[in-house]
């Protein structure tokens, strides 16, 4: 199996273990439903052909559920409002601008909380880059410019007749077989892709909220990483417009999640550089409060073709996140 293909089915598995760490929490106090879906069905087979791996998944989930039980009492205290429902969201849910992978939901109440799972990685978001992609318009709601497209359009362009030239003759391009696709490929389109993004926010001042709100949805929700090396769970409160953590009937959280500032402007865009030596494939973003983020731009395939992916990864965070590592034992 590829290894990305083998990347999403321990993530969905992992995803279902979270469901069952939340079931086995709650079911004995109040009554739990878990929705059968599409997806449901999908994580549970994932889960169910993961072999010896089920046990860390559900290790890594008790821990989880064990610190956001501690931030969560509309979970323990349902408030005459049951039954608790336990959902999986469906992949295009992301796209369309919620992370969230699995949902805790109180219908009466209209109140639900989301967690993302994630195995062993810390990646965001896996968009793509083309020159059919107004990055700009999808991102931000303000197009690109037609310098950034008389850019990048050639070099796409010549991805497309590469593939296209490849399928005729019957031998499929590989990225392998490029001499220097870094040097001819990523770097040029990260730089129209930086220099754009430059032109937009002084054009528009909430292009860098825009693009963490991008990145992190439009909703709240708990980041749930495993650690399986150190047998560790981290938990991560993405608090931005403050629907986590709230209070029951007559309960409150024992500790308090912090909003989070968005930012308001970008303090650098720029390559990522390591000892001196100036990375050809990744760029990192730095906004104020706090916010920093790592994009590395990849050919998600292995043969040509005319787009390429991001994998964004939010590597600081302002420093009123909530965060807590919760060992497995």
């Amino acid at each position: 199996m590829a290894k990305s293909g083998s990347q999403t089915k321990l993530g969905k598995a992992f995803e279902y273990a979270c469901v069952i760490a939340l079931y086995d929490k709650y079911k004995d106090t109040q009554d739990v439903i878990v929705e059968d879906t599409a997806q449901m069905r999908t994580a549970k087979n994932c889960f169910e052909t993961a072999g010896e791996k089920q046990n860390d998944f559900m290790d890594a989930a008790n821990a989880a559920v064990r610190v956001i039980t501690r931030l969560e009492p509309r979970l323990e205290y349902a408030d005459n409002d049951t039954p608790l429902v336990l959902s999986v969201q469906a992949d295009a849910s992301g796209i369309a601008g919620d992370v969230r992978d699995v949902l805790c939901i109180r219908r009466g109440h209209r109140w639900e909380i989301g967690l993302s799972c994630k195995h062993n990685h810390h990646a965001v978001k896996h968009s793509r880059l083309s020159d059919m992609i107004d990055f700009g318009a999808e991102w931000f709601d303000h197009p690109c410019s037609r310098t950034y497209f008389s850019e990048v359009v050639p070099k796409f362009t010549r991805l497309r007749q590469l593939r296209d030239d490849s399928k005729e003759s019957g031998t499929p391009a590989l990225w392998s077989d490029l001499p220097d696709k870094a040097g001819d490929y990523y770097e040029p389109i990260l730089q129209s892709f930086m220099d754009e993004l430059r032109r937009l926010s002084e054009t528009y001042d909430n292009v860098p909220e825009r693009l963490i709100r991008y990145l992190i949805g439009r909703y709240d929700f708990y980041k749930v990483i495993t650690d399986d090396a150190r047998r560790t769970t981290r938990v991560e409160a993405v608090n931005v417009t403050g629907t986590l953590n709230e209070a029951s009937e007559g309960h409150k959280s024992i500790t308090t999640v912090p909003i989070l500032k968005v930012p308001t402007r970008f303090y650098h865009i720029g390559f990522k550089e390591t000892n001196g030596v100036r990375s050809q494939n990744t760029i990192h973003v730095v906004c104020d409060n706090g916010w920093e983020i790592s994009m590395r731009l990849h050919n998600a395939s292995s043969r040509v073709e005319p787009s390429l992916k991001f994998d964004v990864q939010l590597i600081s965070f302002p420093s009123t996140l909530f965060a807590q590592v919760e060992p497995w034992d």
